[in-house]
């Protein structure tokens, strides 16, 4: 029935009262038919989304500061195994003020870009350190 099926020009949108217009998707209540305006299954809303593991991964709690000990603990194991090849490439190219390229190549080795920027200041933060010394 097209009576029941509410229309809304650019004009009518432009010109109608807000408290006339229907909510958003996201505020309507589904009526749990499969026609209609409010079509769709009823479900419940998911207000806050956790934190993916890959997120969390090498942190004590996600959000907080690391631990006094396991900072130690990395920072022991830092100085005794060293950098590994590609983060030599990385300072290296940080040395020549070459900050996109170092980005391009921690990200092809580490495989995301939010990744990639985490190493590329890990890494300038410890050329900032050696130069300081």
């Amino acid at each position: 029935t097209a009576g029941a099926l509410a229309v809304y020009s650019h004009r009518d949108l432009k010109m109608a009262d807000n408290a006339a217009l229907p909510k958003p998707l996201t505020q309507r209540t589904r009526t749990g038919l499969a026609r209609g305006l409010n079509k769709g299954f009823i479900v419940r809303t998911i207000t806050k989304r956790a934190d993916r593991p890959s997120r969390q991964r090498g942190f004590y709690k996600a959000g907080r500061a690391t631990p006094k000990r396991i900072a130690v603990i990395r920072q022991v194991i830092r100085e005794v195994s060293g950098l590994a090849p590609y983060e030599r490439r990385i300072l290296e190219l940080l040395k020549i003020d070459k900050e996109r390229r170092a980005l391009r190549v921690a990200k092809k080795r580490l495989g995301t870009h939010t990744r990639a920027k985490a190493k590329r200041e890990e890494m300038s933060e410890i050329l900032r350190l050696s130069r300081k010394k």
